[in-house]
């Protein structure tokens, strides 16, 4: 009887202590951050340190979500149309295209990271950007939205590239 009771109760005791841990939240790997200088610097180099994160000679950090294979700007004075949600590193969401609308701006009257990922993207094309201060607003910030060296994120697609019309002679 003990032969058989041992295996058993070591069957039911591995049974309840895999049983212990269900439900049990697992630990949060998301971090937050606030808006100081040292959360920008922080946010920057956790940014980096992610899968797919590639960064250009200039600091503008871009992950590829999605490739598409249509046209690329051309010229700053291409106007682009684009989808896009943008935050700051504190989650706080300034500005984004409503669902179902989309904006189309000069693709190089925007904030230098734009400006710098537009050049890099095509047509279909889904990224996220993490554009440090000196790449969006620096040091004069924009309004009340966006403070004074923030770093910002964008989610953006870019729907389509109207080429500049050649000049007439």
């Amino acid at each position: 009887m003990l032969r058989l009771g041992f295996p058993v109760f070591i069957l039911a005791l591995a049974a309840t202590l895999s049983l212990a841990g269900c439900g049990q939240k697992k630990e949060q790997t998301t971090m937050s951050y606030d808006q100081s200088a040292a959360a920008n610097a922080k946010f920057l180099a956790d940014n980096k340190a992610k899968d797919g994160v590639k960064t250009t000679a200039d600091g503008l950090q871009y992950r590829v979500i999605k490739s598409g294979s249509g046209k690329g700007v051309t010229s700053g004075a291409d106007n682009v149309t684009v989808t896009y949600k943008g935050w700051t590193i504190d989650g706080k969401v300034f500005d984004q295209t409503q669902p179902g609308q989309t904006a189309t701006f000069a693709a190089g009257r925007l904030i230098p990271g734009w400006v710098e990922a537009l050049r890099m993207m095509h047509e279909g094309d889904e990224w996220q950007l993490v554009i440090p201060a000196d790449l969006g607003y620096g040091a004069q910030g924009a309004g009340s939205a966006i403070g004074p060296n923030q770093t910002l994120v964008f989610d953006m697609t870019l729907i389509s590239v109207q080429p500049t019309p050649p000049p007439q002679q």
